[in-house]
């Protein structure tokens, strides 16, 4: 939307606006959430062309739990809701409210964060590290770079809320919530199609067919 000298909504008067109505740094966001796009694009295509072509196990379908990832993931979902109240809250200048959704959104990323840390635990644990098969290469990269963005994400919301706590949030500052608010919505998003693909779906893969399968001592590389 296109705004007319001197009728810039209240919460963005100290930004500076294009002559399309868009914010710049609204902008420079979505172009990096557009990158980012395909950078996660290429990992899940690369998971998905070496689907089922590890030679040696633990395969997904041997320590893959679904019940487990689908509360982190439930977590996750309902830290957008209370990421979409933080802004809300800071649009009526609702400091109180501002803090509360705020941390609310980060101690559920920190969950988040924690029950991917119980399950690379329990991974390696069973077996599987990143140079194990192709599905643990694959794997841990995936998850890996998406768990790296949540925890940029929460560093970044923490720094909002201590700003909240110090009463520096309000209509003014909305922009800034809602720029953060775009891209915890978007790892969100990621972590749907992550989810899907690796435990829905391919959380059943139980590795080549009976005969492609290959002894682990036949891999190894004589000295």
């Amino acid at each position: 939307m296109a705004y007319a000298s001197g009728q810039l909504p209240t919460s963005d008067v100290d930004h500076t606006y294009t002559s399309t109505g868009l914010n710049h740094r609204k902008l420079l966001m979505w172009v990096f959430l557009s990158s980012d796009c395909m950078f996660f694009g290429a990992l899940i295509a690369t998971y998905m062309v070496y689907w089922g072509q590890s030679l040696i196990g633990p395969y997904p379908i041997d320590i893959i739990d679904v019940p487990i990832t689908t509360i982190s993931t439930f977590v996750l979902l309902c830290s957008s809701f209370a990421m979409v109240q933080a802004l809300a809250a800071t649009h009526r200048n609702d400091q109180k409210g501002i803090q509360i959704w705020l941390l609310a959104t980060v101690v559920m990323g920190l969950i988040f964060i924690g029950f991917q840390a119980y399950e690379f635990n329990l991974f390696l644990t069973e077996g599987l590290r990143i140079d194990t098969n192709l599905f643990g290469t694959t794997f841990f990269t995936l998850t890996g770079f998406h768990g790296a963005h949540v925890t940029l994400g929460i560093v970044w919301l923490f720094i909002l809320f201590v700003m909240g706590r110090k009463g520096r949030l309000g209509p003014a500052s909305a922009l800034d919530v809602e720029i953060a608010g775009l891209y915890w919505h978007f790892v969100d998003i990621v972590w749907i199609v992550i989810f899907t693909l690796l435990y829905l779906i391919g959380g059943f893969d139980s590795g080549p067919t009976a005969g492609l399968l290959i002894e682990p001592s036949l891999l190894a590389v004589p000295t």
